[in-house]
């Protein structure tokens, strides 16, 4: 089939000599693998999609053409490597389009994405291929399959079945339909919340306007501004290293106002608007869950997860919702003391919420969080987690010097066993912002671990992204203390890439339910500050003396501190989100937010963590809709598992292995309640969440 790839191009050999050889169509040459950025081009995207589509339709013909009777190794097994070459050109496309949309790419991607969507129904929506897999799963208990094999059957038959395949043809026809359209609307959330990001900035002419700025923030505004042409001003924008700081530090209150406001209304009007986009697409989601014989797209999404029905994760939600708001009023009481006591004459607003739980903070345990970021270096930060990593894990971080790369300040490690030295994983990141690149931290992987087409297991290539604070021409990257927490949790999402033993693709590393993905994430993110391993990588970035006991007590008493505030934001999101899973469909988005708000008792001075045209969790994609509450559901699972580290040692031995094997190496490989309870011990306590947050 490699053969059949190049032939769309050139015809001859002769000809195909004289012309650039497409990278995609043919496995990569690179040391494990590693995509051949340097050579890359978005002209080879499509052509290269086009190869992957034939080679999948011809596959796909001889899985169901096969007169054999359907079994594990003529049907399940061909369908882990459909086509070799469409998984490597839509790996890193999926990857360019999040982490570097040049308008050149953007322009290319409106053509790719449908041609991908289709080639995804021909494969999810065919009959004879499902009659087949059906086949199998109607027979796996009568075939000589291993538990592991029974469950990958399982998994496709479920996914097929969740996806429309058992559908009667016109259905099909009204799901593709439904779902072209969403699809493209997808595009067109995500490229107005991108353009309306980099559109909005904020200059600042008088340097008294930066009172209460950290240093390194204020050169951060002061570069960008330099960039945009107006050297000896200042500009902040809403990308978080640049927003998060002002709201936090400025003393200025109008300034706070103006970069909040900013963000909080982002992509709510002008040509950037995404308020007709949510529209359409709740009208769409509620159609498909018809199409699907489901009361709603809520009912029809927890449906496949561990939570069964948005009941059940309203009322965790709720469980945990309702002390949080109490516990943000009395936050917002101790600001507003502290506001009336120091001659302020106003109302705490939202745009006051991170200022003045500073100064509350700081007047309770006397800690000043920028005095932190001196000591997390963005280099400091890694030492500790590739440390921590290496304890609990087994495994080194070795850099890959000649690695190719998409841009120049992303890193590419080889990641070894500590012990034997044997390759185990390649991971990448990429940490800084950039116009091309859309908001948040995630993980993804350009190639999982299991069975390829050649019958041979390889290992996976895995990648975090942030938009962390850049360095400046005279510090480097500083970290806040969300950024060395987020980095820890996009590493933990890694880590069950990288030490994935599963021995199939469609069950390996995060190839799990979406309330389950979570754990291994935001467990990680607790090593990051316990006082062991924050004396062994926060180090002083100029004198390279070690973090003071006197700042790491003082931030383990903090904690817990504003849990009022973090979790009410979290869970009102969360809720508001299964609320539009719910509807059949919204009028105004603005109202529909604001009656959410209203009916859940959301506190005036907190806003929803992402309000509806910047929820890009749930409406840049179908990713985390209707499911943007796991990341609570999944916190009971972490902050249970969690009290076992803290009682045993967190860098015990048995129960690091314990996790490993059970969570990190297994993937999908077992139900995860039973892996759970095989590491813990007992089902999830739900309230080990309320006792780690203090509430």
């Amino acid at each position: 089939m490699m053969a059949f790839g190049a032939a769309l191009l050139a015809s001859t050999p002769q000809v195909m000599a004289q012309q650039r050889e497409n990278p995609f169509l043919k496995p990569y040459e690179t040391k494990y693998g590693i995509p051949p950025f340097d050579k890359i081009r978005t002209s080879d995207f499509l052509p290269a999609i086009k190869a992957g589509i034939a080679e999948q339709d011809a596959n796909l013909l001889k899985i169901t053409s096969n007169t054999d009777v359907p079994t594990f190794d003529n049907t399940i097994l061909p369908l882990e490597n459909l086509s070799p070459i469409l998984e490597r050109v839509a790996g890193v496309f999926y990857h360019y389009e999040e982490a570097l949309s040049t308008p050149e790419f953007a322009e290319m991607s409106e053509k790719a994405i449908p041609m991908l969507n289709d080639a995804s129904n021909k494969v999810n929506l065919n009959d004879d291929l499902f009659r087949k897999i059906q086949n199998v799963y109607e027979n796996r208990n009568k075939m000589k399959l291993t538990p592991v094999q029974k469950r990958v059957v399982e998994k496709y038959y479920r996914s097929f079945a969740e996806q429309g395949a058992a559908l009667p043809a016109d259905k099909k026809a009204e799901l593709i339909k439904v779902n072209d359209e969403l699809s493209k609307l997808f595009i067109q959330y995500n490229r107005n919340l991108l353009a309306a990001t980099n559109a909005f900035f904020v200059t600042v002419y008088d340097k008294a306007d930066l009172a209460g700025l950290p240093q390194s923030s204020i050169a951060q505004a002061a570069e960008e501004a330099k960039n945009r042409g107006l050297e000896g001003l200042w500009v902040f924008t809403l990308h978080a290293p640049s927003r998060l700081p002002v709201l936090q530090y400025a003393d200025n209150r109008g300034l706070r106002e103006a970069v909040y406001k900013g963000y909080t209304n982002l992509a709510f009007q002008g040509n950037n608007s995404n308020l007709d986009v949510i529209k359409k697409i709740v009208k769409l989601r509620a159609e498909k869950a018809k199409i699907m014989g489901f009361e709603d797209f809520a009912h029809m999404m927890t449906s496949r997860v561990m939570a069964k029905t948005p009941e059940a994760a309203s009322d965790l939600l709720l469980s945990v919702f309702e002390p949080a708001v109490k516990r943000s009023h009395e936050e917002v009481k101790d600001m507003q003391a502290y506001v009336d006591k120091n001659g302020g004459n106003f109302k705490i607003a939202p745009w006051d919420y991170y200022y003045y739980a500073g100064k509350v903070k700081n007047e309770k345990f006397n800690l000043d969080e920028s005095e932190l970021r001196p000591y997390f270096s963005l280099e400091n930060v890694l030492n500790g987690l590739f440390d921590c990593a290496e304890k609990l894990w087994g495994i080194k971080m070795v850099p890959i010097k000649d690695a190719p790369k998409y841009i120049d300040d992303m890193a590419v490690y080889d990641v070894v066993d500590s012990k034997t030295g044997e390759h185990v994983a390649v991971w990448m990141c990429d940490y800084f912002p950039r116009a091309t690149k859309r908001q948040g931290a995630w993980m993804e992987q350009l190639q999982s671990c299991g069975i390829f087409e050649d019958g041979k297991t390889r290992r996976p290539i895995v990648y975090n992204v942030g938009n962390f604070t850049p360095p400046t021409s005279e510090t480097p990257s500083l970290l806040t203390i969300d950024e060395v927490e987020t980095t820890f949790h996009e590493f933990g999402h890694a880590l069950q890439a990288i030490l994935s033993r599963a021995p199939y693709k469609s069950i390996a590393g995060t190839n799990v339910d979406r309330d389950y993905v979570e754990m291994c994430s935001q467990i990680n993110e607790h090593w990051a500050f316990e006082p062991e391993v924050l004396k062994s990588y926060a180090k002083h970035y100029k004198t390279g003396e070690p973090i003071p006991d006197e700042l790491i007590e003082k931030l383990g008493k903090a904690s817990k501190f504003n849990q009022g505030f973090t979790t009410t934001e979290l869970a009102g999101a969360a809720l508001l989100d299964l609320k539009y899973g719910a509807a059949p469909e919204v009028e105004d988005v603005v109202a529909f937010e604001k009656k959410v708000g209203d009916d859940i008792g959301m506190p005036e001075e907190i806003t929803f963590r992402y309000r509806s045209p910047y929820f890009k969790h749930i409406f840049g994609s179908d990713g985390y809709a209707s499911g943007y509450y796991t990341y609570l559901w999944a916190q009971v699972l972490e902050a249970d598992a969690w009290e076992l580290f803290k009682e045993k040692g967190i860098f015990d031995k048995k129960t690091a292995a314990s996790f490993k094997k059970n969570i990190m190496e297994s993937g999908d490989s077992e139900d995860p309640m039973v892996l759970f309870k095989r590491f813990r011990g007992h089902e999830p306590d739900a309230k080990a969440l309320l006792r780690l947050r203090g509430l």
